[in-house]
C-alpha cells in the first residue's frame, strides 16, 4: 500500500486532508467569530493554537 503505514486499511484512494486540491480557487478571512471558534476547540483539545482541521470545522457554514 502506498503512502503512510499508520492509515492501516484505508483505501489508498482516500487521502488526508492536506494532500487534497483546494476546489475553491477564492479563500476568505476568518471572521471573529470563527476564529473564536476555532481557538475554543483547540483549547479543549490540548492544543495551545489552532490547526487545519480546527479552522476548517470553524469555517463550515450551517446547512439548513
Amino acid at each position: 500500500m502506498k503512502g503512510n503505514p499508520s492509515y492501516g486499511n484505508m483505501k489508498s484512494t482516500t487521502k488526508p486532508v492536506w494532500d487534497t486540491k483546494n476546489p475553491k480557487k477564492k479563500s476568505t478571512p476568518l471572521t471573529a467569530a470563527q476564529k473564536a471558534k476555532a481557538k475554543a476547540s483547540a483549547k479543549s483539545a490540548g492544543r495551545p493554537y489552532p490547526n487545519l482541521v480546527d479552522n476548517m470545522n470553524a469555517a463550515k457554514k450551517k446547512k439548513k
